[in-house]
C-alpha cells in the first residue's frame, strides 16, 4: 500500500473513491480517470472572536474658555476667550466673533468683571440662551481690556 505524503491517506483508497465518482450508474463521467481532482479542504478548529469591549471615543478636545488671565497685558487681535454659549460677554475695547470668540480690538491690559446683564429678548440668540432666565438678575463676566494711552475724549462738565 503506497501512503500519499501531502493527505497521509492511502493512494489505494484515494484510487478507490476516483473510480466510485467515475463509475456511477446511469450518469456521466464526474471526473475523469487520469487526474484525481480531490482536493482535501481543512476548516477552523475554533470560531475566530472580536473585542466585545467599547472602543473609546477619540475625539480631539476643543479647549475652550479663557485664554488669557486678568491682569495680563494683549497686543490687538489677541483672542481671550472661546465659547459654545455665552458664557462670557464682551466689554470695553472687546469684539465679539461670529462662533462667540472674543477677541481684543487695542492692546492693554485685560480686566475680567462680573457684571448684571439685561439681554434683549426680541433678539433670537438671547431667547435661545435666556428663556429660562427671563424674570431673573443675570450676571456675566465681562472681558475689559484698558488700553496703554488713554483717549482725551472726556469733558469735564461739573464737580462735587
Amino acid at each position: 500500500m503506497i501512503i500519499d505524503a501531502y493527505t497521509n491517506f492511502p493512494f489505494k483508497d484515494m484510487v478507490l473513491l476516483t473510480q466510485l465518482f467515475t463509475c456511477t450508474k446511469n450518469s456521466k463521467f464526474l471526473v475523469k480517470n487520469t487526474t484525481t481532482n480531490l482536493a482535501c479542504v481543512r476548516y477552523a478548529s475554533k470560531k475566530s472572536s472580536t473585542s466585545t469591549r467599547n472602543a473609546p471615543i477619540r475625539t480631539i478636545p476643543k479647549h475652550r474658555g479663557w485664554r488669557v488671565q486678568d491682569g495680563h497685558y494683549v497686543k490687538e487681535s489677541t483672542i481671550l476667550a472661546t465659547q459654545l454659549k455665552p458664557r462670557f460677554h464682551p466689554g470695553l475695547y472687546v469684539g465679539f466673533g461670529k462662533n462667540g470668540t472674543l477677541y481684543a480690538l487695542e492692546s492693554g491690559k485685560v480686566m475680567i468683571t462680573c457684571e448684571k446683564i439685561n439681554p434683549n429678548m426680541s433678539r433670537s440668540w438671547a431667547r435661545l440662551n435666556y428663556a429660562d432666565r427671563e424674570n431673573n438678575v443675570i450676571y456675566k463676566k465681562h472681558f475689559n481690556v484698558i488700553p496703554e494711552s488713554q483717549h482725551n475724549r472726556f469733558v469735564l462738565i461739573d464737580t462735587l
